[in-house]
């Protein structure tokens, strides 16, 4: 799970829900946000880049919270509103998504 944020590019979030449906059931978003939680290195595993389906940041994001997830988004040109991201215009697509996990296959 930790590899796939390694490959989202700069500018683009994932959600928990798209990961999930990665490792074969959308249905465990929830578990995707618990494993997340425990993520053990912030700087090569960039966590912060995954919001919920409606595009709103974390609360209990495990790396200084909330206001450091919405800084760390905006550092890569993502704009945060409210705490949420327009996930219509940065949220990878679901052909993107493939093509990471394609990748990493190989």
């Amino acid at each position: 799970m930790y590899e796939i944020l390694t490959w989202i590019p700069q500018g683009k979030v994932v959600t928990y829900g798209q990961i999930a449906e990665c490792l074969g059931d959308k249905r465990l978003s929830r578990v995707v946000g618990n494993v997340l939680h425990q993520n053990p290195d912030e700087f090569k595993y960039p966590c912060y880049k995954v919001v919920n389906c409606k595009g709103d940041l974390s609360e209990s994001y495990a790396f200084g919270g909330i206001e450091a997830q919405k800084r760390k988004l905006e550092s890569e040109g993502i704009q945060v509103v409210n705490y949420k991201v327009n996930c219509h215009e940065y949220q990878l697509s679901d052909d993107e998504m493939k093509i990471i996990i394609n990748k990493m296959k190989i």
